[in-house]
């Protein structure tokens, strides 16, 4: 069974970036579809991006495009996120995911392990 671990987080003003990194154990990424999740304090957990085990494909949620990139290093076994542009409505909890289903998805009920998550603030 992977374990995921987040990391990367932090406080960072309108307009910064954050690259955040989920590195798995217990297992390898490379069979998994890859996602990032994030949740609001008072709002359910949204998707935000997914990556397929070969990263050929990504998608993103509406609210990030064009400001997120995910990306994925198999031989480092982690996950990416990089944060552009950043806004303070970005400010989540971001929980990486990771999937067996064989193309990416959007749902979460479609990921089968999770990591703890890490703490993103943007201040206005």
């Amino acid at each position: 069974q992977v374990q995921l671990v987040e990391s990367g987080g932090g406080l960072v003003q309108a307009g910064g970036s954050l690259r955040l990194s989920c590195a798995a154990s217990g297992g390898t990424l490379r069979s998994y579809v890859m996602g990032w999740f994030r949740q609001a304090p008072g709002k359910e957990r949204e998707f935000v991006a997914t990556i397929s085990w070969s990263a050929g494909r990504t998608y993103y949620a509406d609210s990030v495009k064009g400001r997120f990139t995910i990306s994925r290093s198999n031989a480092r076994n982690t996950v990416y996120l990089q944060m552009n542009s950043l806004k303070p409505e970005d400010t989540a909890v971001y929980y990486c995911a990771a999937s067996t289903q064989l193309v990416t998805v959007v749902r979460i009920q479609d990921y089968d392990y999770w990591g703890q998550g890490t703490q993103v603030t943007v201040s206005s």
